[in-house]
């Protein structure tokens, strides 16, 4: 009997291997990620977030941007109004709605912008070494040694406050960040066998680069990813919050709680759904991050 169990176990032990090894990578990794229940919760939050944005003009129609001199000024939740009203008559839900969109904007550009210009940068300096990577690392660090907030605020006072400006500011710390990872990886793949197989092949350095170097990168970049964009969007509501992020009167999250601060304990609920806002979507960010980076870690096959 003992031995039957023991057969019995290998069998299914060698049907799971062959399971295993019958799928893709992205298989792989989409059927661990779906085990890790807070990652599909900030998963669906994300879209769900994201649809809303898009859609908010259909979902409900609320002027954000025109102040509407009626009775409902700084009136509490309500089944007309959710979230309540502003200081100025404006539905607050619908603003939270409508800010969405520019605080997705800012963190999903800045961080796509800083992806681009950190990968360039990252495989030459780990590629080439020498003094491509001294170069590009002691720059590194000297934006490294300024905080993103400051290097922000300068930049967008040397642009002007927009959207646009923030993109541009805050992919500066992104760039920085993605730049190392990838330098790293890009270090640990160099001597790998299929690379010297394709210098072999005569293939150009560049080529080399693109298809072989950064596609077995990415792991760790992914995860940075929907890490960067969840600190992107708390450091434009704080820029937005000092007054040099988007400008009133659009409906930013930080621009929202600048505005609403001074209501804060006659009209409570003008900072608090701007705020959770930016908390939840937060958070189901660094769910997401943290279910990606342990579906994607190869020490932790199962």
């Amino acid at each position: 009997m003992s031995e039957m169990k023991t057969n019995t176990a290998s069998a299914m032990t060698m049907e799971e291997l062959k399971e295993f090894k019958g799928r893709s990578m992205a298989q792989e990794t989409w059927r661990r990620l779906l085990k890790n229940k807070g990652a599909i919760v900030g998963m669906i939050f994300m879209i769900l977030l994201v649809v809303i944005a898009c859609a908010g003009d259909i979902i409900y129609d609320y002027e954000t941007d025109v102040i509407g001199f009626s009775a409902d000024l700084s009136q509490g939740p309500s089944l007309k109004h959710p979230f309540g009203t502003d200081q100025m008559g404006r539905d607050v839900f619908a603003r939270v709605i409508y800010g969405a969109r520019y605080s997705l904007i800012i963190g999903v550009g800045s961080v796509a912008l800083g992806l681009v210009v950190g990968l360039i940068l990252g495989s030459l300096a780990g590629f080439y070494g020498g003094f491509m990577d001294q170069l590009v690392m002691r720059a590194n660090d000297i934006l490294y040694a300024i905080p993103n907030i400051m290097l922000a605020v300068v930049i967008v006072q040397l642009i002007g406050t927009s959207v646009f400006s923030l993109v541009v500011a805050l992919s500066i710390s992104s760039a920085t960040s993605f730049a190392k990872i990838t330098r790293a990886s890009v270090m640990t793949i160099q001597g790998q066998e299929y690379i010297e197989s394709a210098y072999a092949m005569g293939l150009p350095t560049w080529k080399i680069i693109l298809r072989h170097v950064i596609p077995n990168c990415l792991s760790p970049i992914i995860v940075q990813v929907t890490l960067a964009i969840g600190s992107n969007i708390i450091s434009a509501s704080s820029l937005s919050f000092l007054g040099v992020g988007v400008p009133t009167p659009m409906p930013e999250w930080g621009t929202m709680l600048s505005d609403a601060r001074q209501y804060i304990r006659s009209a409570p609920w003008m900072c608090i759904f701007p705020g959770l806002a930016i908390m939840f979507t937060v958070l189901a960010l660094n769910l997401l991050g943290d279910g990606l980076r342990d579906a994607l870690d190869p020490k932790l096959k199962r």
